[in-house]
């Protein structure tokens, strides 16, 4: 007994070697294998949203969903044992970026055992309940902390400069907006992405519901109040809007970047709504295109304050102007009050302008990594 205790201690004795980063092509096998840990919860989120008799937990959706935890996990831990293999050890053998994922890994595992007895004990929810579940809230922090470990290795990685091509960043664009649907999906209740543009032509027009059925808790569609959609372009102005401007206040984001990011952003409200929504989807992704045009334009960054408080409120005018145009073409023509249909995009884009001036006050200047982290290594 003594003698293992020893070797555990010898085997987790950090090095004090400097971590080092892993390369391109491993972040993004991460970013991939995230990508089916991510689909495996639109799945399980459709099937919640559509299907009204769940009564087990062992269900198809369950196993693509786990089963991309299973992969995703093994590859982390592969890349912090390749490192012990090769003589690192403790912190010095976790590559960097690595750290947050790897803890994650059993807590997830844990409350995954936690969500199974859940479910057996206290049953399946199937409406709005299934957000506040204490499982579910574990599961989706240690689920964030797992996929967007591609964003935390490039964040400073030393081959990632101020102005990065889109393939070199694709992996923690993938990561960090498979994170946002996430927070989507456990706000739900104020996603206006959920919306059908009939629905929103109604709801401006006040001929909504106020007690209308939450968006995404069943399969038909319902009456929603003018204050409600309002109030769900709000929530979804900054869920949507705050990780684009956290990156462009960290680079000057490819082209692309905003596109690739909105397009997997409306894949959960999508698989919610069984992509009955689809036009106010697609809104998304043409704001996403805008997004790009805006910043090749502006080029905003963290050394280029106006621009960037620019670019923030611009960016949300523009995309939720598309959104009450493209629902208002789909969905039986303008909404019947002019001030709803006309302030609503000013109101995003005041509240865009005010995010841009909290992630950004001031005006950065580059700093050069400290001597003891710009260090490569492959991992």
């Amino acid at each position: 007994m003594a003698s293992d205790a020893a070797g555990i201690r010898r085997f987790v004795a950090d090095t004090r070697e400097p971590r080092g980063w892993v390369t391109p092509r491993t972040d993004l096998v991460t970013a991939l294998l995230g990508i089916w840990f991510g689909i495996g919860l639109m799945i399980d989120a459709w099937a919640h949203s559509n299907l009204t008799e769940l009564e087990t937990f062992f269900t198809p959706w369950h196993a693509v969903f786990y089963s991309g935890f299973t992969v995703v996990s093994g590859w982390i831990i592969w890349q912090v044992w390749r490192n012990v293999r090769a003589g690192r050890q403790g912190l010095a053998a976790v590559p960097t970026g690595y750290l947050a994922g790897l803890v994650a890994i059993p807590a997830f595992a844990a409350f995954g055992l936690a969500d199974m007895l859940w479910h057996t004990l206290l049953g399946i929810e199937t409406t709005i309940d299934i957000f506040f579940s204490p499982s579910h809230l574990g599961l989706v922090v240690t689920m964030t902390l797992i996929i967007t470990t591609p964003l935390r290795s490039a964040w400073r990685a030393p081959d990632v400069g101020a102005r990065p091509p889109l393939g070199r960043l694709l992996p923690a664009l993938v990561g960090l907006a498979f994170a946002t649907t996430l927070v989507s999906l456990f706000l739900s209740y104020g996603d206006a992405l959920q919306f059908r543009p009939q629905a929103i032509v109604q709801a401006f027009s006040l001929a909504g519901d106020p007690a209308a059925t939450p968006p995404g808790t069943g399969p038909r569609p319902v009456a929603v109040s003018a204050d409600r959609v309002a109030a769900s372009m709000v929530v979804t102005n900054v869920i949507m809007l705050s990780p684009v401007l956290l990156l462009a206040r960290r680079w000057l984001l490819p082209f692309g970047s905003v596109t690739v990011m909105y397009t997997i952003m409306a894949l959960m409200p999508g698989a919610q709504t069984a992509f009955r929504n689809l036009p106010i989807l697609l809104s998304f992704v043409a704001a996403g295109f805008a997004g790009d045009l805006l910043i090749r334009r502006l080029r905003p960054s963290g050394e280029r304050r106006a621009a960037y408080w620019a670019f923030a409120g611009l960016s949300a005018f523009i995309t939720w102007s598309l959104y009450l145009g493209i629902a208002s073409a789909t969905g039986g023509g303008l909404p019947g009050v002019p001030e709803l249909w006309t302030g609503a995009p000013i109101v995003a884009g005041l509240i865009g302008l005010a995010l841009g001036a909290l992630f950004l006050p001031d005006a950065v200047t580059a700093r050069p990594l400290p001597p003891g982290q710009a260090v490569t290594g492959r991992a």
